[in-house]
């Protein structure tokens, strides 16, 4: 019976085994988190009761609690810190806000504390998510096989007992338990999580499949060629662990000069504090003058000269779609100077579409005609080249003839009775292998084009092609000229697709760097050897078997709308909006933060010479010391904040800093 296709076509058989909880650590179980939780609420409510001239015993229990609260976690890493003879800035923070307590400025201190109290928090958190996702990796291999037994019986068992040269079965629909090479049967394996490849693969005698990867329709007979412990999932999840953990300690500029600071401005203040004492000053005024000179010392102007900036731009790339997971991301992926670039479901939207419906000539069928058959025939179908063409042809809204007797093959294709006639739909070499001139020469025009063929048989009788293939994102081109003018050099391209696709692809978009069939660490090698170069790298992906080369990387950003876990977690930013073009704008955006950062360290230098020079040269009055400090403090902080303009993102380029 006719009917016109407006529901959404069959889901995907799913995985057999019930799906994991997932293992996220809960922010509030992270202690950083608690406490800065708590020194926040408590600043928060301290601060209206001191604005509004409350009694000091309303507000001065508060304040010291947040010191209490938020002061502790970073005193004692500073304490560590000194005890392996080094002095950071965590405990300069902690000693300064205690000093300006000292004299009076309890608000000030309390404020520091909180800010470097949630600094502290969100890196922690943000170090959970990744080692979560990195756990959460070992889920896609399944927790067990069915081996073949000597005398031909079965057997269930954990997918780490598994030995190289063990047989074992792989049902339709199931994840792969072992690495192996298929000794009997045929299907198509969804092997997305390893390549990368956006169509599932056929498979069959003498052909490779991995653990974790999902069989479609077919039964498979394979036997174990690597460890468990060894398999291609595993490696992803050592290789992640390893390039995070070997990936270089990321600082922010000030962070740099933190121990020479840190350690001069101690020794001064101890030097101003002593030396009048040793030629016979009082106690009273030698303290005074030290607790001046700390405080006009310290490095809260610093400290704002790096962050208003870099928080800016996370505020205002969030606002536009793109997530920057810490100021320390937004600093670094302004440093890059190569991009390397994924193709499916970066460059490409991830999904295949029907691009061509091509009839052939004397079968008196059109285009919506041919479609529509294709579809009926499609339409019990789970393969996602079979939803391709459902889907067309519920865009188009065609009404589709009833279909009978749907049968599968995998590899081949599907085949259905519809109004009387045999209706194949597959692969053209599997069905038709010995082809027509005419319809040799669209397989290979699609073929050549990129597009994968889809040939349409009825009765036995070709009567059209349909092409294929994995649409291009609209601003792919724009992305990758505007990343090549950041650059000074053109992205490359690293796919585990194949090598034909790739190139078609690449010469859209303007690369000629292709590597193409890589495997997750032959990406990292690439990585590597562009940094072993001297290039910092910008890697875009948004699969598992990105995951390596975005924890390896310099600055990794991940694709957000279909991208894994794994990716999203260990990626420095995240696309939320999966708009490819906000890429080279957060890049300049980053370029833009990095330039008033040093703008505000300038004017942060200027100001803290001139106060300690007039204290140490003549007598500096405490409340203009204070007031010079927190000016200085204010004017970099509004500094900072002119890159939460609109036009900051919009005109990154002719905006510089903003």
């Amino acid at each position: 019976m006719p009917s016109v296709l407006d529901q959404r076509p069959a889901p995907a058989a799913a995985d057999p085994r019930p799906a994991p909880a997932p293992r996220r650590t809960r922010v509030l179980a992270l202690p950083e988190a608690r406490w800065a939780l708590a020194a926040l609420v408590l600043f928060l409510a301290a601060l209206p009761l001191h604005l509004l001239g409350a009694p000091d015993w309303l507000w001065a229990p508060l304040y010291a609690a947040v010191y209490v609260t938020g002061g502790w976690e970073p005193g004692r890493e500073g304490l560590k810190a000194l005890g392996n003879r080094t002095l950071d800035v965590d405990l300069l923070m902690v000693v300064a806000a205690l000093g300006a307590a000292a004299i009076g400025q309890v608000l000030d201190g309390a404020l520091l504390i909180v800010i470097f109290a949630t600094s502290g928090a969100l890196e922690a958190v943000a170090t959970a998510r990744t080692a979560d996702s990195v756990r959460g990796l070992l889920d896609l291999a399944p927790s067990t096989g069915t081996r073949f037994l000597p005398d031909g019986g079965e057997e269930t068992v954990p997918a780490e007992a598994l030995k190289v040269g063990d047989t074992i079965l792989v049902r339709p629909g199931e994840r792969i338990a072992a690495d192996g090479q298929v000794l009997d049967g045929a299907s198509e394996v969804d092997q997305a999580t390893i390549t990368g490849e956006p169509l599932p693969v056929a498979r069959g005698v003498g052909d490779e499949v991995f653990a974790g990867t999902v069989n479609g329709t077919g039964a498979l007979r394979v036997r174990v060629e690597r460890d468990p412990s060894d398999s291609v999932i595993a490696r992803i999840v050592k290789m992640v662990e390893e390039a995070s953990g070997t990936k270089a300690p990321t600082q922010l500029f000030i962070e740099k000069i933190e121990q020479r600071y840190s350690i001069g401005m101690v020794i001064a203040t101890l030097a101003v504090f002593a030396v009048p004492l040793a030629f016979g000053s009082d106690l009273r005024p030698a303290l005074l003058r030290a607790m001046t000179f700390m405080i006009v010392a310290s490095p809260c102007a610093v400290v704002l000269s790096t962050m208003p900036p870099l928080l800016s731009a996370i505020a205002n790339a969030g606002r536009h779609g793109v997530l920057a997971k810490s100021a320390v991301v937004m600093e670094r992926l302004g440093q890059v100077d190569a991009v390397v670039l994924d193709k499916t479901g970066t460059l490409t939207e991830g999904t295949p579409r029907v691009t061509d419906v091509r009839p052939l000539p004397g079968t008196g069928l059109t285009e919506n005609t041919l479609l529509a058959l294709a579809a009926a025939a499609e339409h019990a179908s789970e393969h996602p080249l079979a939803r391709a063409v459902v889907d067309a042809a519920r865009v188009r809204r065609l009404p589709l003839p009833e279909a009978l007797d749907f049968a599968s093959a995998p590899g081949r294709g599907v085949s259905a009775t519809i109004d009387g006639r045999t209706v194949r739909v597959g692969s053209p070499a599997h069905l038709l292998p010995e082809l027509g001139a005419t319809v040799r020469d669209f397989v290979a025009d699609l073929e050549g084009a990129g597009r994968t063929a889809v040939l349409v048989l009825s009765d036995g009788t070709a009567a059209g092609v349909i092409g294929i293939a994995d649409r291009l994102r609209p601003d792919a081109a724009a992305t990758v000229a505007a990343l090549t003018a950041l650059t000074g050099r053109t992205p490359a391209l690293l796919t585990g697709d194949n090598e034909r696709a790739a190139r078609q692809l690449a010469g859209q978009v303007g690369i000629s760097d292709v590597r193409a069939g890589l495997l997750p660490q032959d990406k990292v090698a690439a990585v590597r050897e562009r940094e072993a170069e001297g290039r910092r790298v910008l890697v875009v992906g948004d699969g598992v078997n990105d995951a390596p080369a975005l924890a390896a990387a310099h600055s990794g950003i991940a694709m957000g709308k279909a991208g894994s876990d794994l990716a999203l977690e260990t990626a420095d930013a995240v696309v939320v909006r999966d708009e490819l073009a906000t890429i080279p704008k957060v890049v300049t955006l980053s370029r833009a933060a990095r330039r008033l950062v040093v703008q505000n360290l300038v004017i942060a230098s200027v100001c803290i010479t001139a106060l300690v020079a007039w204290d140490l040269l003549a007598t500096l009055p405490l409340p203009l010391g204070v007031a010079g400090h927190e000016g200085s403090t204010v004017v970099v902080g509004l500094n900072g904040l002119r890159l939460l303009r609109e036009t900051a993102w919009h005109n990154p380029v002719r905006g510089g800093a903003a």
